[in-house]
């Protein structure tokens, strides 16, 4: 084929043969460079199956970008040919550099920490090699080891099958180099490929293929390295490293120190006499403390000796190995549960997940990623589900420097995961030495026993309501309560079905009194099975501020809130609303900022912060945490809210504009009050009363509807329509409405603050109203 041409890569040179094709060196004539073209034998050609499989591989091989694994450019056809088209990569084979001698200690380090980068990015997307041999390792000119031939095998292995008997009886791999479980004819997994780095690492040390009569020669290794390729070559799959990251972390660790060079007996006098005579020297200098030397030399030795305080932690997205797209929901679920689970211990300060799920799959460096995080150190990993197990494995990086410093990987029975979450947080803790209480300690390990079924519709109700639609919302609801049918005393359902319906009542979907009622009792629930459930002393902190304005027994449910979970940011911000509506909006501030820094994008935080400014009359303030809210989360609430603070700040004409544009895409009750109120804040009064007629016929059908019709149904809040009519200086009807919304608990808890209101202020009725609420003094 040597001067051929196939589409447009023109061939150049045979570099090599093997079972699975011929390989040639090409010029790409489009980008003038050199590639790498693997054609495919007549065997493959002759099989539709085999040509669909490999077509299949090279789209999951071409997924795949890492320094240290052969880049795929390209697969197609020409002529009824087909062809791989990889990166070029020049230099000699592993194989080649061995020649019958083991490799300089520095050299074995190198290439097999590249081997085991290589390797753990191709397990990290789902891809085993199922041949890792020296052969398949090329090594650069500048000294870059390059992993070939990803996925080859399993295709030479399919093809094989269908020319023979069954898939079943195909063995995959060099049977040197193989795993027992591939010479067994078993299924391969990442661990088989670690079993064979093992082999290629004995080999780099030895210089020896390995063989059942070659013994194992380690003389003049160190044992450290020693004990590595012992654990890799286990026999048994699950006593091997459980991901190349963990062969990774420890290859990285055996840095050798420098060799001394040799001094003669007469010099080492000498020197032993000078260092003597340093000691004595600054002995007396520190001794009389000339020109302040000890508290310098405190100072130095005190830098120089203090290790890296880790205080802020960032876990990111763990990466879901099962290779299924519907397993995505649980990969979540175990990041979020061990983010839940580090924010119990008070010592640290763990990023919130609202604020680490944007990095799902982001192509930043972790420097990067830590520093917009404002992370000391960063959490990073995979999780895998196998039917009942899983196996869970985690990664400590210094943000700073780069460096790893602990991995650690975890299989359990799912049925045990709860108990496993706790595991890993302690263990995490321990790494970064955290303070860890015995009272939080025993929280870490709570966690029953829960059926893997009962578990997923746990997890499936908590990853639909993130989404946050009210038919997110409901559906979530419905995953609760069928987890209840089967498990009826967990606290976890009870605890999703407060979040719930605290949902549809603060985003007025549903009416106060019902969603209330709901939440209360599932809130009370939760925290009769568990009452360390920071989450359900949230909810229930939330339903006596919002709803029974039991304003003590608000801040006590907040408070135990936020010792039982210091990075919670959700308690915060409750709680500096709670301090907003009793008129101590300054005091309120820190809280905010609080959850700002636990969690820079969770809208929610500067959507709080954003009310309790406008409550207090800094409506500058308050539109630019508005505009923050949005540009994370452009939901109804926030761009209600947006309208109002524009229409006080006195720009009516843009609070017009924006809710119109708004209401056009959502017309809900709640956007249609902002509506009203920038066109009564304009002048514009018989547009806000065109507005108001249409929200009074809803609240009318919602009266007189069955309670069944109004699950789904739009919420109007008499409390809104109430403003609207103050800002319209129609007393009498905003003091009407107001009784309304007194008598259905809607909202009432703004209203000491509530500008909207001060032109009524001052009326009898308002402060009678004012005195029912009792607001603390």
């Amino acid at each position: 084929m040597i001067g051929q041409t196939l589409g447009h890569y023109q061939i150049l040179e045979k570099i090599g043969a093997g079972g699975m094709g011929e390989v040639y060196r090409a010029q790409d004539l489009h980008l003038r460079r050199d590639v790498a073209i693997k054609v495919l034998p007549a065997g493959v050609l002759a099989d539709d199956h085999a040509r669909k499989r490999f077509r299949k591989e090279a789209e999951a091989l071409s997924k795949l970008n890492h320094p240290n694994i052969q880049t795929v450019h390209d697969f197609s056809t020409e002529d009824g040919i087909d062809f791989l088209v990889t990166e070029y990569v020049p230099g000699v084979t592993l194989s080649e550099r061995l020649v019958a001698k083991g490799l300089p200690l520095k050299e074995v380090l190198s290439f097999g920490q590249q081997m085991a980068e290589g390797l753990a990015a191709a397990h990290e997307q789902g891809i085993v090699h199922r041949d890792v041999k020296p052969s398949n390792l090329r090594i650069t000119p500048d000294g870059r080891l390059k992993i070939l031939d990803f996925g080859v095998a399993k295709l030479g292995c399919d093809t094989l099958a269908t020319q023979t008997l069954t898939e079943t009886q195909c063995i995959v791999g060099t049977p040197l180099y193989m795993a027992p479980e591939q010479m067994l004819g078993e299924s391969a997994d990442v661990r088989s490929d670690i079993y064979s780095a093992g082999l290629v690492l004995r080999a780099m040390v030895t210089g020896k293929a390995p063989g059942p009569r070659v013994p194992f020669d380690f003389a003049g290794t160190p044992p450290r390295l020693q004990q590595v390729i012992e654990k890799c070559l286990e026999r048994e799959p699950e006593n091997r490293y459980q991901s190349a990251r963990e062969l990774v972390v420890d290859l990285r660790q055996l840095v050798m120190p420098p060799t001394a060079p040799k001094v003669s007996r007469r010099r080492k006098a000498r020197v032993m006499a000078a260092a003597v005579g340093v000691v004595l020297a600054t002995a007396v200098l520190i001794g009389m403390n000339v020109g302040g030397v000890q508290q310098r030399l405190s100072r130095r030795f005190q830098v120089v000796a203090k290790p890296r305080h880790i205080e802020s932690l960032a876990v990111l997205p763990l990466r879901n190995l099962s290779r299924d797209p519907d397993q995505e929901y649980f990969a979540d679920a175990m990041t979020e549960a061990v983010i839940a689970n580090l924010a119990k211990i008070k010592a640290m300060k763990v990023i919130s997940r609202t604020s680490v799920m944007p990095y799902k799959n982001s192509k930043k460096s972790m420097r990067e990623i830590a520093r917009e995080l404002h992370a000391d150190a960063v959490i990073e990993g995979s999780v895998m589900r196998s039917s009942d197990r899983v196996r869970i494995t985690v990664e400590l990086i210094d943000a700073g420097s780069d460096q790893h410093l602990w991995v650690e990987s975890y299989d359990r029975d799912l049925k045990n995961i709860l108990t496993l979450q706790g595991e890993v947080a302690q263990a995490i803790a321990q790494q970064v030495r955290a303070v860890i209480t015995p009272q939080e300690r025993v929280r870490l390990a709570k966690g029953r026993p829960m059926d893997p079924e009962v578990y997923e519709l746990y997890l499936k109700g908590r990853h639909i309501m993130e989404r946050g639609g009210l038919e997110d919302v409901q559906k979530a609801i419905d995953y609760f309560q069928s987890g209840l049918a089967k498990d009826p005393d967990n606290p976890l359902f009870y605890t999703g079905l407060a979040d719930a319906y605290i949902d549809k009542m603060m985003d007025v979907h549903e009416s106060p009194v019902e969603a209330t009622a709901k939440a209360r009792a599932a809130a009370a629930k939760a925290l009769e099975l568990d009452d360390s459930l920071a989450e359900a002393h949230t909810s229930l902190g939330t339903i006596k501020l919002s709803y029974d304005w039991d304003w003590a027994g608000a801040e006590h449910e907040l408070r135990r809130a936020m010792e039982l979970n210091p990075s919670y940011p959700l308690a915060y911000v409750m709680y500096g609303q709670y301090l907003t509506m009793i008129g101590r909006q300054a005091d309120a501030l820190p809280y905010f900022d609080r959850a700002h820094r636990l969690d820079p994008l969770f809208d929610e935080s500067y959507r709080g912060e954003g009310y309790s400014c406008f409550m207090a009359h800094k409506y500058d303030e308050a539109i630019v945490q508005y505009r923050k809210a949005l540009e994370l989360e452009p939901d109804a609430i926030t761009y209600f809210g947006l309208v109002l603070a524009r229409a006080e700040n006195g720009d009516s004409k843009t609070a017009i504009a924006e809710a119109e544009k708004a209401t056009k895409l959502n017309a809900s009750p709640l956007l249609l009050t902002s509506l009203a109120s920038a066109y009564a804040r304009a002048g514009r009064r018989a547009d806000a009363t065109r507005v108001l007629r249409h929200l009074e016929e809803i609240w009318k059908r919602q009266r007189t509807a069955p309670a069944w019709h109004n699950v789904n149904s739009p919420y109007v809040c008499p409390y809104e329509v109430a403003g609207v009519y103050a800002q319209l200086g129609d007393k009498d009807l905003a003091l009407e409405w107001l009784d309304k919304a007194y008598r259905n608990r809607s909202c009432l808890y703004w209203l000491r603050q509530d500008p909207r209101f001060d032109s009524i202020r001052s009326d009898a009725r308002f402060q009678e109203l004012l005195a029912k609420i009792n607001f603390p003094q």
